[in-house]
């Protein structure tokens, strides 16, 4: 059954209100209510200001650094030794693999 022009663009109308009413609906309450919100006033503390004098720096502490820094170097390079390993392996894989 097919209907007229005129039966869709008034059903359409009125079907207007409603979804109005709805999106309203939906609006409101994500709407945040100014009646309810508080003023909240945060207050700024100055900052202080440490300065340190060499003779303040422990000798003990720097050796500390430089142990860890050299350790560090260390794991560096035993990474890099590991991938060029990983990296000989695959390129013989990949050769074995074109042979086959």
């Amino acid at each position: 059954m097919a209907y007229s022009e005129t039966k869709v663009i008034i059903g359409g109308l009125a079907h207007v209100p409603i979804l109005i009413f709805i999106l309203n609906l939906i609006k409101g309450n994500f709407e945040t209510k100014t009646d309810d919100t508080k003023e909240i006033k945060v207050k700024k503390e100055p900052i202080k200001v440490i300065e340190l004098k060499e003779s303040e720096v422990r000798k003990e502490e720097v050796k500390g650094v430089e142990e860890l820094t050299n350790n560090l170097e260390e794991i560096e390079n035993k990474t890099e030794e590991v991938n060029k390993k990983v990296k000989k392996k695959k390129k013989k894989k990949k050769k074995n693999m074109k042979r086959d």
